[in-house]
């Protein structure tokens, strides 16, 4: 996509300022709401942008035209002008005819929710599949809404210069046969991006068959945005990672990496396994981009074992782990086994590492319960499996190293008569090598 063509642009290097905007409806608790709006602050930062003010309105429903209240609609214009905003953001959905009627009568550029998580993912995504993912969410998201996007890129002053997903059309001129003109455009590519999404998926489901046949056992990382998966990965990385396998892209904020990573971890005395890092969740995350990711989130239906993430110095801790399992449900991963890690424990009082179950309070930062962890992912990749002796003739002795690599050995020795080994084997390697095993 051309660099001119997102819908936030940065037009000069200055934090651009906005007024947040939140309606909470009646189902809606109040807690659940202060939550919600600490968050759409956090999600403005990620993209550099200040919140300077917020106004909040209690709704027993929505206005069809402006979502909110005219009243309220004159205030939100008043806090604008006296802070000089740039834009205002929006914490609920605004259908295409609320987006345009409040960017005409605000006089400013307008993003709800979803608009400003897809300008986030626009702006994150490295990988060429995550590049082709998020751009067909962002034409998605844009395609019913032509008329209020350029009513809002007709007030950002001109286009800017950073990259990212957007319409490919310019923001000038007006009219009916524009629209249309841009709709097809954007139909277009949609139908383009869907292609080449759907020739990344097939080359991903042979990746998974050729990391199948490996009988390397799979780990999802999952868990909230910015609970600190990218970081725990590193530090298995850097303790049992292979020379050549490169650490991933961390940083204190939400959605630091959108882009999947699988690294392989060789723990001492243990088996090895390949880990996976997945894109963080958020409440209310968009559909359109549940739907656009669907292909690198199901990477957690794949694995051996789940790895839940907590940020457990969140006070929104358990709200955050409702969220995961809430959208691990509908991907259809629910049932998979999870381990819970309780991370960021450094920063709460509390003893360090702790194990209830199957949940384990650790600090990745200081790599306090590292080892525990290790030992819990041990004890569930052992489920199923069984220890036996084999005796290895020395005309087969590449079935040694296949055993170093796909099982856990416990004691191996060169004997005259082949290699004697003992190791824990699943069902499917014991009934393939079952000539060499001793009774």
């Amino acid at each position: 996509m051309a660099d001119e063509n997102k819908i936030i642009e940065n037009i000069n290097e200055d934090k651009r300022k906005a007024v947040l905007c939140g309606a909470r409806k009646q189902m809606q608790s109040e807690d659940e709401f202060i939550v919600s709006m600490d968050e759409l602050s956090g999600l403005a930062e990620a993209l550099e942008i200040e919140p300077v003010s917020e106004i909040v309105q209690n709704i027993d429903k929505e206005n069809g035209a402006t979502y909110i209240g005219k009243g309220k609609v004159e205030e939100l214009r008043e806090e604008i002008i006296k802070n000089e905003a740039d834009l205002c953001i929006f914490n609920n959905a605004l259908s295409p005819a609320q987006l345009n009627n409040l960017s005409t009568q605000l006089e400013c550029e307008v993003l709800d929710r979803t608009g400003l998580i897809l300008n986030i993912f626009t702006e994150r995504a490295k990988t060429k599949e995550a590049k082709l993912q998020t751009d067909y969410a962002h034409l998605k998201y844009m395609l019913p809404r032509l008329v209020g996007l350029r009513s809002n890129l007709g007030r950002q002053g001109g286009a800017g210069s950073s990259g990212g997903a957007g319409s490919s059309f310019s923001n000038k001129g007006s009219g009916e046969k524009k629209i249309e003109l841009d709709r097809r455009k954007i139909q277009k590519e949609m139908a383009s991006l869907k292609n080449q999404l759907e020739e990344i998926e097939i080359n991903r489901e042979q990746q998974r068959k050729k990391r199948s046949l490996s009988g390397l056992p799979l780990i999802a990382l999952v868990g909230y945005t910015n609970a600190g998966k990218s970081s725990l990965m590193n530090k298995l990385l850097k303790e049992f990672g292979t020379d050549d396998e490169k650490e991933v892209f961390t940083k204190d904020m939400l959605f630091a990496t959108l882009d999947t990573s699988v690294r392989k971890i060789e723990p001492s005395g243990s088996r090895p396994f390949l880990l996976s890092d997945t894109v963080g969740f958020i409440n209310n995350l968009p559909t359109d981009l549940v739907k656009a990711f669907r292909a690198t989130l199901e990477e957690a239906l794949y694995a051996d074992l789940i790895i839940d993430v907590v940020d457990y110095s969140d006070p929104d801790y358990k709200m955050h782990m409702d969220v995961t399992k809430k959208t691990l449900n509908d991907l259809g991963a629910g049932d998979i086994r999870t381990i819970h890690v309780m991370n960021k424990a450094d920063k709460v009082t509390i003893e360090i590492p702790s194990i209830s179950e199957n949940t384990i309070v650790l600090s990745v930062k200081t790599g306090q319960g590292i080892d525990e962890l290790l030992k819990m992912i041990e004890k569930e990749l052992s489920n199923g499996k069984k220890q036996v002796s084999l005796l290895i003739p020395y005309s087969d002795s590449g079935i040694e190293s296949e055993l170093r690599d796909k099982a856990i050995i416990k004691e191996l020795s060169y004997e005259n008569e082949g290699i004697k080994i003992s190791a824990e084997l699943d069902e499917e390697t014991e009934g393939r090598l079952k000539k060499y095993i001793l009774e």
